[in-house]
């Protein structure tokens, strides 16, 4: 396998970047099963029902966390629209300061 500071190509860079992204979001949503589990299992042996608490707050946030991976990100990052944006506006202008 290849050390991902070494890869020159701009899309196998980009290819990877993503990947990786998914993947993480993958482990948060894996880790979120496991350890929600744990706590509905915690709680229902105790009589009580305070599992949703923090399966609400953690879902959330694997919620934005995937539309950041999944929606946001889509075919671009935002720094990188807004690069291509700055391009396209420096070309119309014809001046390169």
């Amino acid at each position: 396998m290849r050390n991902a500071h070494l890869i020159t190509d701009p899309i196998e860079r980009l290819a990877r970047k993503r990947a990786g992204a998914k993947l993480g979001w993958y482990t948060h949503a894996g880790v979120y099963l496991l350890v929600n589990l744990l706590l509905v299992a915690l709680s229902a042996s105790s009589g009580r029902h305070w599992a949703v608490f923090p399966a609400v707050g953690w879902g959330i946030g694997l919620a934005i966390h995937g539309a950041v991976v999944f929606v946001l990100a889509g075919g671009t990052t935002l720094h990188e629209r807004m690069v291509q944006a700055e391009r396209d506006r420096i070309a119309r202008q014809g001046t390169h300061s």
